[in-house]
């Protein structure tokens, strides 16, 4: 894929370090670790610059490990979560670009939440993505966006609000300045040929990628 971040944010969710995460991951100016999202950090190859949370779903072995980490500490009693706390000290850097990893999977409400961060970062002018290794989602605002995907992987569409002005080029079934309205299942399970475009007007919404199912 084409996806190079400027900022990495390590979140606590599951997390395969797939070649294609680990690569993403080394080309990241910066790197912030959000409480337990630590833990991916070996396995990526990266040193955190930052460390941001309550730190309470940290074990022993991190926190030993990471001791010399600059930290940015929040009380438990706070009305943001880890992920937007760190996210929030990422955006400092002025990114272009963003990575989630670990930000997918896990508990429903915590994924429901990086899912609809990234679209809010995205709105920002912030191109955003997220990913489990296998699995990636790209925050789709408009003007839209372009992926590079081996021919036969699987990616959909899924909005979050009505889109506008949707067209949908590079996969086996395409669309034309379309409205795709919130709950429409039309965009799902698409399979790319190739470079993939995806644009729209209005709306908001994710691109899911799963990088491992690739049908031919």
């Amino acid at each position: 894929m084409n996806f190079i971040p400027d900022v990495l944010v390590l979140l606590g969710g599951p997390l395969e370090a797939t070649p294609q995460l680990i690569e993403a991951a080394g080309r990241a100016r910066l790197v912030v670790a959000a409480d337990g999202g630590v833990r991916h950090a070996a396995a990526l190859g990266v040193e955190p610059a930052l460390w941001v949370g309550d730190f309470d779903s940290v074990n022993l072995e991190d926190l030993t490990r990471w001791a010399h980490l600059p930290r940015m500490e929040y009380p438990r009693d706070k009305d943001a979560t880890d992920a937007e706390l760190a996210a929030q000290a990422a955006l400092k850097a002025a990114p272009e670009s963003l990575l989630f990893a670990g930000g997918l999977g896990g508990e429903l409400d915590h994924e429901l939440g990086n899912l609809m961060l990234a679209v809010a970062v995205a709105r920002t002018g912030v191109r955003v993505a997220l990913s489990s290794g296998p699995t990636w989602a790209f925050a789709l605002v408009p003007p839209g966006l372009e992926l590079d995907l081996e021919p036969g992987t699987p990616f959909s569409v899924v909005p979050l609000a009505d889109l506008q002005g949707l067209s949908i080029r590079g996969g086996r079934w395409e669309l034309e300045n379309a409205e795709l309205p919130l709950g429409s299942g039309r965009g799902l399970r698409n399979v790319a040929t190739g470079r993939i475009n995806v644009s729209l007007s209005k709306g908001y919404g994710l691109i899911a990628v799963d990088l491992a199912g690739q049908t031919y």
